[in-house]
């Protein structure tokens, strides 16, 4: 995947590639669950809303926005 910021460090990536939020949201919920407390994803979505609608879903399920640069998000997740 080309374009994302290089300095940054993560664990796995999520590619929604053109899924609309509502349905991306839904597969983003099964990826944090495979993946440790505290592992880092980094997000790619092109959908419109995206920069609005990832970090209100981090702040309603916990997990933490590391920082944004549509199309592309880091997110920490949650402890436990």
């Amino acid at each position: 995947m080309a374009g994302f910021p290089r300095h940054w460090d993560f664990d796995e990536v999520y590619d929604s590639f053109d899924r609309g939020c509502g349905d991306f949201i839904i597969d983003l919920k099964a990826v944090m669950a495979d993946l440790a407390a505290g592992a880092v994803v980094m997000i790619a979505s092109r959908d419109a809303g995206a920069p609005v609608e990832i970090p209100a879903w981090c702040r309603l399920t916990g997990h933490r926005l590391l920082d944004a640069q549509p199309p592309f998000f880091l997110v920490r997740k949650r402890d436990a």
